[in-house]
């Protein structure tokens, strides 16, 4: 027995077959799943001395990311002596973000973490609207 209206007066209550009802649930939690879209961040990764055509060629491919709806972390790794000069790490990926600024919009600004600089950006919701 199921309770369907508590709040009514009197309570409306319906004899049911527990087993089948748990199967219906799950079957409904099953289908909304499907419907819903995991959004996945792929990753691109620099280098501190990365030239200006390999850096082209990374964000070409960051933009196609961008386009099949996904987030994009920007990643500069740091190697040996290098992690002390932070700054210049901070000036490559705010370059990045300048030149995928027509159509992505930072969603987090760049963070230390270990050895690695982290920035994430997304897809504008404006960009989403022209390309439908």
């Amino acid at each position: 027995m199921a309770e369907i209206a508590p709040g009514a007066v009197p309570p409306v209550a319906k004899i049911l077959d527990y087993g089948k009802y748990r199967y219906e649930q799950t079957k409904q939690l099953q289908k909304s799943r499907r419907n819903q879209k995991q959004v996945e961040i792929k990753e691109v990764r620099f280098g501190l001395k990365i030239g200006a055509h390999d850096l082209e060629v990374k964000l070409n491919r960051a933009r196609k990311f961008l386009e099949d709806g996904q987030k994009v972390k920007l990643s500069l790794r740091f190697k040996g002596r290098e992690i002390s000069r932070p700054a210049l790490g901070q000036v490559i990926l705010a370059n990045a973000a300048a030149q995928l600024d027509d159509i992505a919009v930072t969603e987090q600004a760049p963070l230390m973490s270990g050895r690695d600089l982290n920035m994430i950006i997304g897809m504008k919701k404006d960009a989403k609207a022209k390309d439908a």
